[in-house]
């Protein structure tokens, strides 16, 4: 059985990005799956001088060890002006600063999506462009526009959406094999 980490990179109650994450791993049978909740991995800003004067927090060499296990990873990214949120970025530093490669240089569905018409977009041609650099293999991308719209009731209610993620998860779930 493959493990599989998922991560919303949000830190609100009400993420919709984990709403998408929790849908999404419904789609993963015969797998392992290890959810992160980054409310549960509590960091101080990463600063040189934090890291020289305290060095690495027990949390992030805990995440550490978690990516190690992994053979994928379904990251769902929140966009906050484009971009990451402050919270999940400052995971990802923590993290780089024991293995650059924090991605493991294994599979990866890339996802986001937003109130907006654009879904998360931006975030996700960000992160498409940078994750590499840090040891992903991105099998897909994967954006939910509307998300109000498209998603009711635990699941995406939009057609075209639901056999779009089915499709990129059932892709994703080949390369792990």
């Amino acid at each position: 059985m493959k493990k599989i980490i998922t991560m919303a990179g949000s830190n609100s109650q009400r993420s919709i990005n984990k709403s998408l994450i929790n849908y999404t791993s419904s789609l993963l049978e015969n797998e392992e799956v290890i959810s992160i909740d980054l409310n549960d991995y509590v960091l101080p800003f990463y600063s040189v001088d934090f890291e020289e004067e305290n060095a690495i927090p027990t949390t992030v060499k805990k995440l550490d060890r978690l990516f190690n296990s992994a053979d994928g990873f379904i990251i769902s990214l929140a966009e906050h002006n484009g971009s990451y949120t402050a919270v999940f970025k400052n995971t990802i530093d923590w993290l780089s600063r024991i293995n650059m490669k924090l991605w493991r240089e294994k599979p990866m569905l890339l996802m986001a999506t937003s109130p907006g018409s654009r879904g998360g977009a931006s975030v996700l041609q960000s992160a498409s462009a940078y994750f590499p650099y840090m040891g992903a293999c991105i099998t897909d991308t994967f954006s939910l526009p509307s998300f109000y719209e498209n998603f009711k009731n635990g699941e995406i209610n939009d057609n075209y959406f639901k056999e779009d993620i089915y499709n990129k998860v059932n892709k994703f779930k080949t390369i792990i094999k």
